[in-house]
């Protein structure tokens, strides 16, 4: 009688709602603009495009925005600079971090001996928003995501031989939280056939914002 009443009230309680699903997203490696770096990102559950990548620059070094199905600007990703003058310091030079920053909408700007000067942001005034540090000797990268009471930090791991990116989310005692991973995705009838290595399959888990993951994704593929 007892678990009668005990499953009634589960049917009847918030707790019979599903919980939400991860959402699954296609990501193609290239420009749908132009030949060259990019990325086309698409939603596996209607096929839409989700966001998009035109890499207009030339170079490692360029700016790179992250724009919706629009082409509306949603991130900009910069690459820190590091000024080489003399080939004496390329050893010690490698052994410094590489770092990213990430702004809020279209920024136009210019780095000046290392250091990025803003010309104007379309959106207001220029807004960082995430800070990306790849760590030394290693195949990760620590992310700082500023929030509006603390940042959140995330870590960003890989692995060459079993082809997958994964972003952890890090908690205040040091457990760490899966967010999101991509693979190399499968295709098929069956599904299981790899496609090219430019056709990766993002599965974010809820919760997680997809610019971000997305911004992140790009970052990890350029310290490749």
């Amino acid at each position: 009688m007892v678990m009668a009443e005990s499953e009634e009230t589960t049917r009847k309680g918030p707790s019979s709602q599903p919980p939400p699903a991860c959402r699954r997203l296609t990501v193609w490696c290239k420009s749908l603009v132009f030949r060259g770096d990019g990325y086309a990102v698409f939603d596996d559950a209607d096929g839409r495009m989700v966001f998009r990548v035109d890499n207009y620059g030339v170079g490692q070094g360029s700016d790179m925005a992250l724009m919706d199905h629009a082409g509306r600007v949603l991130l900009t990703v910069r690459r820190r600079h590091r000024k080489v003058s003399r080939s004496i310091l390329i050893y010690m030079l490698s052994l410094m971090p590489e770092t990213w920053e990430v702004y809020n909408g279209d920024v136009e700007g210019k780095v000046i001996d290392g250091h990025s000067v803003y010309q104007k942001a379309v959106d207001g005034e220029p807004r960082l928003v995430m800070r990306a540090t790849k760590d030394l000797c290693s195949s990760s990268c620590t992310v700082s995501v500023l929030a509006a009471d603390k940042p959140i930090l995330y870590h960003l791991s890989w692995s060459r031989r079993d082809e997958w990116s994964r972003i952890y989310r890090c908690g205040s005692t040091g457990d760490n939280t899966l967010v999101a991973e991509v693979r190399r995705k499968l295709g098929g009838p069956e599904k299981t056939t790899l496609l090219g290595k430019d056709v990766l399959s993002l599965v974010v888990q809820p919760g997680m914002d997809h610019a971000i993951t997305m911004a992140m994704l790009m970052i990890s593929n350029s310290y490749r």
